[in-house]
């Protein structure tokens, strides 16, 4: 009886044998998925506003994608500290502002502002302080929180006009 159960089972077990490859027959591994990489850095021309954007990129040692952020929440923050018309006087200022506004991550000026005054040795942030959380998020560091609004303000002039920068200026106070 032994007999033939070894008689059924040798096939078996030699057939199982025969079906995997040697280990120097292995078919290759895979190899590792692609990893997901981060979107290329924009240079300063292939931002909303490049003009406005090197301008603050330059003055605050940022990104083209830093200043384009920060350059879209502090005007998303002006449009809702300024009445409408006044806001679409600094918006005529600004090339592309929808697409700075679009830039711009998500916010809720209801979270409560970073004490920067403190920390970056800067007093009178103003509403910019509403928004500090969400600046550095996209990397800003406090001593440049602190020089973004004026930095924005004197852009906006240099580039829009003197109204378009005082309403600006109002509005981040």
């Amino acid at each position: 009886m032994r007999t033939l159960a070894i008689l059924f089972l040798l096939p078996a077990v030699v057939y199982a044998q025969s079906q995997t490859p040697p280990a120097d027959q292995a078919p290759p591994a895979q190899p590792p998925a692609a990893s997901p990489q981060a979107p290329a850095e924009p240079t300063v021309d292939e931002t909303a506003s490049p003009q406005l954007v090197g301008q603050v990129a330059s003055e605050l040692a940022l990104t083209p994608r830093q200043a384009q952020g920060a350059a879209g929440t502090l005007f998303a923050l002006s449009k809702t500290k300024l009445s409408a018309g006044d806001f679409a006087k600094v918006a005529s200022a600004v090339p592309n502002m929808e697409g700075l506004l679009k830039a711009a991550p998500t916010q809720d000026f209801k979270v409560p502002a970073l004490d920067l005054g403190k920390i970056a040795g800067g007093g009178g942030l103003g509403a910019v302080a509403g928004v500090a959380g969400t600046l550095t998020k996209i990397g800003l560091k406090p001593d440049q929180i602190v020089k973004l609004a004026p930095t924005l303000v004197k852009a906006l002039q240099s580039n829009g006009g003197a109204e378009a920068a005082q309403l600006l200026a109002t509005a981040l106070k």
